[in-house]
């Protein structure tokens, strides 16, 4: 009975023993569930089939080199370029400074597949600098801290380019102009300044020698907006004048824009043969319309800043016949310029003012440039590179002429006007259109020292 009991509780133990052991796979049942266990066998069963084919497929060089003779192989040619302007768009001087804004439209629309076939976009962003040098300077702290615009085509007016271009230095960021003309532009000192269009020691120097030349003069009295640009242009006029014989009877500056009784009261029994005013047609067209209510018969002369049919409409008769110089004139006066005058005229149903084809023809160079530091990056280019290739740019042939730039950032060679007013008081901007070119002269800048 003993050995009964003795084997019945044997029995038992091992029974508790067999079912103990058989609950440890349950207990440990998570750990072969765990997502990374049961997904690895997937991953690697296929493995000896298909899983190394399948990259082969995806990254096959004939499918993701097919572009190679659009895109150089060289860098990501993506993001995002933007081409800035900086001219009136508000303001008396507006008729002008549009111009500009919507040449340079135009250019980014027709000029820009360099960096397109790259894969770049662009973009303009045009600054409405009102003509004013504090405006000038806020809207360059504004391109400064943007990094997608890497270059400005502007300014209309020199002073409000002088102000700003040592932002525009500090920063790196390239400016083109179509329409400054003060040499303090280039000889400054800025090394990120260049501009397409000449001097005002030329231009002062080439209306000088026309009128002494050409009209006969000898007397003048010149008159000055108190400009870095009209003071500057007037300057050069009276160092010339005075270095040829030319008797200079005074040499005034104001900022009036209206009621100008107080210049021309003094100038009346002078009896001056020419009178030279520096500065722009807003201003100019009043005064040239007083000086002759108040009985002046002197002859008028003046710069580029005179070169828009406002002038007529402001000055009336006054201006008939006049002459003035230029380092843009009409459109007209460049053949290459023909399709951009159609295409200015459908798109903003009004006639391309002077420097609007310049402005396009900018937009063409800072195109050149960017492209091609571009390329030598193999990206998306630094400011500073962008300098570089506009110092170093091939030749660029535009629809207003051939440009390539000197050490300080002028043009090698600049076109000189001088001009006839075409007076036509029915439709003044047609009129202005086809002003006579009485003189047209192409000049090396002056070297620098």
């Amino acid at each position: 009975m003993k050995r009964l009991v003795s084997l019945l509780t044997l029995l038992v133990m091992m029974l508790g023993f067999i079912a103990a052991c058989g609950q440890q796979p349950v207990a440990q049942e998570p750990t072969p569930t765990v997502v990374e266990l049961t997904e690895e066998p997937a991953t690697e069963e296929p493995a000896p089939a298909t899983p190394t084919e399948e990259p082969q497929e995806t990254e096959e060089p004939q499918e993701t080199e097919e572009p190679e003779d659009v895109t150089p192989p060289t860098g990501d040619f993506e993001g995002l370029i933007k081409i800035a302007t900086q001219s009136p768009l508000s303001g008396p001087q507006a008729a002008i400074g549009l111009g500009i804004r919507n040449g340079a439209e135009l250019g980014v629309e027709q000029l820009t597949e360099p960096l397109t076939s790259l894969g770049f976009t662009v973009e303009l962003a045009p600054f409405d600098d009102q003509a004013q040098a504090e405006v000038g300077t806020a809207n360059a702290n504004n391109i400064a801290s943007d990094p997608d615009i890497l270059c400005v085509n502007g300014h209309l007016n020199s002073g409000v380019a002088l102000a700003a271009l040592p932002t525009y230095r500090n920063a790196s960021v390239p400016m083109v102009s179509p329409a400054n003309t003060n040499p303090n532009i280039t000889e400054g000192g800025y090394e990120v300044a260049f501009r397409i269009v000449g001097r005002d020691d030329v231009q002062g120097a080439v209306a000088e020698q026309f009128a002494r030349e050409e009209l006969g003069i000898q007397s003048v009295f010149i008159i000055h907006d108190q400009t870095d640009y009209g003071q500057g242009v007037a300057e050069f006029f009276r160092q010339n004048a005075e270095a040829n014989g030319i008797t200079v009877l005074g040499f005034e500056g104001t900022q009036e824009q209206s009621q100008f009784d107080s210049i021309l009261t003094p100038i009346l029994p002078q009896n001056p043969d020419l009178i030279f005013f520096g500065g722009i047609y807003s201003q100019a067209g009043p005064l040239f319309d007083q000086a002759r209510r108040a009985g002046i018969t002197a002859q008028f002369m003046g710069p580029d800043g005179l070169d828009n049919a406002e002038l007529v409409t402001l000055a009336g008769e006054a201006v008939a016949d006049m002459y003035y110089t230029s380092v843009a004139a009409p459109v007209s006066q460049f053949p290459a310029a023909a399709q951009f005058a159609q295409d200015y005229q459908s798109r903003f149903n009004t006639p391309a003012p002077p420097f609007s084809a310049q402005a396009y023809d900018v937009v063409g160079i800072c195109v050149q440039a960017i492209a091609q530091a571009a390329v030598d990056a193999g990206g998306k280019p630094t400011r500073e590179q962008v300098v570089e290739a506009l110092r170093n740019l091939d030749p660029y042939e535009g629809i207003t002429g051939t440009y390539e730039f000197n050490d300080i950032g002028d043009p090698t060679e600049a076109t000189y006007f001088v001009l006839q007013v075409n007076y036509d008081p029915d439709n003044p901007e047609e009129g202005w259109n086809e002003n006579a070119v009485v003189k047209r002269l192409t000049i090396a800048p002056p070297e620098s020292e």
